[in-house]
């Protein structure tokens, strides 16, 4: 008997039986696979892929047992090679140009077609436009699944009779709104040139659209004692004069705070079914909106940057507030823009489109200067009734005060809050939150930086080491490169330090902070009651009464920036601010520091429209965006060379750089920067190319890392 040099092992239980791809014996099919479909077998998939390469459309073939639940719209799930993704079923077809054998479906992850129509065509255009695929696009417009929230939903259209394939013309028409409080539409619109004829447009299913500038003040409700922003009640009143023309209405604004207000005005207009959308709700709750709005279950959707895509049929108005907000700015590719986005969509889907804000962007503009939109103003005997006395106190206008002119606040400014207390509260705009966010070497004014990164040094309280605002390490034992000298001074003062500064200016009246950094945060509201408020822009919260004075410190800092959109920036924070306080006589704004000329005089005359006409002539002159069209191609020198290498605008004048950019402590590389500038009716080609040239870089697999940008904020 014979026996092998190598011991037996004994299979543990259960293992006997080893499976065909470990043995090479083909396992045996307990059941035939399903046939196709017998209608219109061919689906068509957008699948989440990141290479641009494969931004495309694929063809896979719809089982008999998915034939009823695979619809447009719905989110399915595929083989794409080795793995299976996710994706969306945008058609189906009887027949397919692909010549080889198509792969069946996975599945269908939900019946519910999430994905309406007009947002995937909007979708389509946005990454046209952006040089981005549709996939990213997709991913902002749809957010993720929530299993429970759908179930809800669909039982809840279940109890009232509805399909959950509702979303198309095949709703009724919303619910028109009840009887507002006072005159209604007219009586908020009337002061306005153009105002009220927009309404009635809007009231007659026309699309009209228009560029706002609104009226400053408060507007009070019925009884109520506390008041809300005008603007906020001239947006209710537009938005029911779409519903009451039997159609709906989307809203975007900035913060989840001016959700609140716009909803607040809403409802005291009469209109009840709305719905919020917003991405910091949670997972849960933007779904639910989501699909409420997707089945028509409200007539009006609220929300900030992410309801620009929000799926609601029946569109018949689209309203932006402050469009100059960097908030509306998407920060994930391909970076589309709140504005650009609703404009395309009041055209997709024959909308009525409105833009207001307290400041005036070049891009509103220009859309004027297009023809594109009309302008919605108020004559300047209306605007002069309704707004507060301004005052710039420039070093010019304090030169009689002798040194105190120099003053962070000035004994003038000083003079008028102490006066104002008497009335009410003061507010105090601050351009920076936190305490000192940057500082200086006390000898030789060199810049604090960072030992590890490089970065800005800043102090979060009187007491506290300076503090890297990059890496956060404690620079406890800095000592300047420059001098070797070890104490620090402040070059920014931030809205903590400016409080503890007021305080002792003028004790025993209460001071609050409203800022994201403050321990309270950033206040809604504030009782008619002497107080002394410092904010950030876009943090004021809104007074009962209105505020007895306004106190815009820091002008020069507010200013000295180098972008494109500093002067109309500036001006829209004040702005904004100034229209918080009350009426001249009652009310006034002083404007502290040295600014620029333009948006200072913009401010003094309430007169925003002007400044950007003015700063749009310049850029013409210039060839700046938005006369023409511009493209940054960022990241390393030799993927950035390729890349514009391949895009055949990109050659002579219309190439600006590379330039180096400046090391920001989070780069493992050099980067630099390409500038492509067409001219505007040469942009879709050059986003066209771009693409191309992407989709190029992805198939070759190119090594290094870069990124494309239409029209980056940074030169807007």
């Amino acid at each position: 008997m014979t026996t092998s040099d190598e011991p037996e092992q004994p299979a543990l239980l259960g293992l006997d039986d080893v499976p065909a791809a470990r043995t090479g014996r083909r396992r045996a099919r307990t059941k035939a696979p399903a046939g196709p479909a017998d209608v219109d077998p061919v689906a068509r998939v957008v699948l989440d892929l990141a290479p641009a390469h494969l931004d495309r459309e694929f063809d896979y073939l719809v089982p008999a047992p998915l034939a009823d639940d695979a619809r447009p719209g719905v989110r399915v799930r595929a083989r794409f090679g080795a793995q299976e993704v996710g994706g969306f079923l945008v058609a189906r077809a009887a027949t397919s140009d692909h010549d080889g054998r198509l792969v069946a479906l996975r599945r269908v992850v939900s019946p519910d077609p999430v994905l309406a129509p007009e947002v995937l065509e909007l979708a389509r255009r946005v990454a046209e436009r952006y040089a981005g695929t549709l996939s990213d696009v997709l991913r902002l417009a749809v957010p993720p699944r929530h299993a429970r929230v759908e179930a809800e939903v669909r039982d809840l259209l279940a109890a009232e009779g509805v399909g959950s394939d509702a979303g198309d013309t095949t709703l009724s028409a919303p619910p028109a709104p009840s009887a507002p409080t006072g005159d209604g539409w007219t009586a908020v619109w009337a002061p306005y040139r153009g105002g009220e004829a927009f309404c009635r447009r809007v009231l007659a299913g026309q699309s009209p659209r228009a560029v706002w500038t609104p009226l400053p003040g408060l507007e009070r409700h019925g009884d109520r004692p506390a008041q809300t922003p005008h603007w906020t009640a001239a947006v209710a009143q537009a938005v029911r004069a779409a519903l009451s023309g039997g159609r709906r209405a989307l809203v975007v604004v900035p913060d989840a705070r001016d959700v609140e207000r716009v909803c607040a005005a809403l409802a005291v207009a009469g209109v009840a079914d709305v719905v919020r959308l917003q991405a910091t709700d949670g997972p849960a709750p933007r779904y639910r909106a989501f699909l409420h709005a997707r089945h028509g279950l409200a007539s009006v959707v609220v929300g900030t940057r992410a309801a620009m895509f929000a799926p609601v049929p029946q569109l018949g108005l689209v309203v932006l507030w402050g469009d100059g907000e960097e908030t509306l700015g998407e920060p994930h590719a391909p970076y589309p823009h709140a504005r650009d986005v609703l404009a395309v969509r009041s055209e997709l889907q024959g909308a009525a489109f409105l833009l207001g804000s307290p400041g005036r962007t070049v891009q509103a503009q220009a859309m004027l200067a297009a023809g594109w939109a009309q302008e919605i103003a108020t004559p300047r005997d209306v605007l002069r009734a309704r707004a507060p006395r301004v005052r710039a106190l420039t070093s010019v206008e304090l030169a009689r005060e002798g040194a105190g002119a120099a003053a962070r606040l000035p004994s003038a400014a000083w003079r008028t809050a102490r006066e104002a207390l008497a009335e009410g509260p003061v507010l105090v705009q601050v351009p920076r939150t936190g305490y000192l966010p940057v500082v200086a070497c006390a000898r030789c004014r060199t810049a604090a930086r960072c030992g590890h990164c490089h970065g800005p040094l800043g102090m979060r309280g009187a007491t506290a080491a300076p503090q890297c605002t990059w890496c956060g390490r404690l620079a406890g034992a800095w000592r300047c490169a420059e001098c070797g000298h070890d104490r620090v001074r402040a070059v920014r003062v931030g809205s903590e330090r400016t409080a503890e500064e007021l305080g002792r200016a003028f004790p025993g009246v209460p001071v609050r902070v409203s800022a994201s950094s403050a321990p309270g945060g950033i206040l809604d509201r504030l009782e008619a009651t002497p107080a002394i408020v410092v904010a950030t822009p876009g943090a004021e919260p809104v007074p009962d009464d209105g505020y007895a004075a306004a106190l815009l410190l820091d002008a020069a800092v507010a200013t000295a920036g180098t972008g494109l959109a500093t002067a109309t920036e500036a001006a829209h924070r004040w702005l904004a601010a100034a229209g918080l306080v009350r009426p001249a006589p009652r009310g006034q704004v002083l404007l502290v520091g040295d600014a620029a000329p333009a948006p200072t005089s913009a401010l003094v005359r309430f007169d925003a429209p002007g400044l950007a006409e003015r700063e749009l002539d310049e850029r013409r002159e210039l060839d700046l965006p938005p006369a023409v069209r511009v493209a940054a191609v960022t990241g390393d020198q030799a993927a950035v060379d390729a890349l514009v290498g391949r895009v055949e605008l990109a050659d002579g004048a219309a190439v600006l750089g590379p330039v180096d950019l400046p090391d920001d402590g989070a780069r493992l590389e050099a980067a630099v920067r390409v500038v492509v500038r067409v001219p505007l009716a040469r942009g879709v080609d050059l986003a066209r190319q771009l693409r191309a040239s992407l989709a190029v870089r992805a198939a070759r697999r190119e090594g290094g890392a870069v990124r494309v940008q239409l029209d980056p904020a940074e030169m807007l």
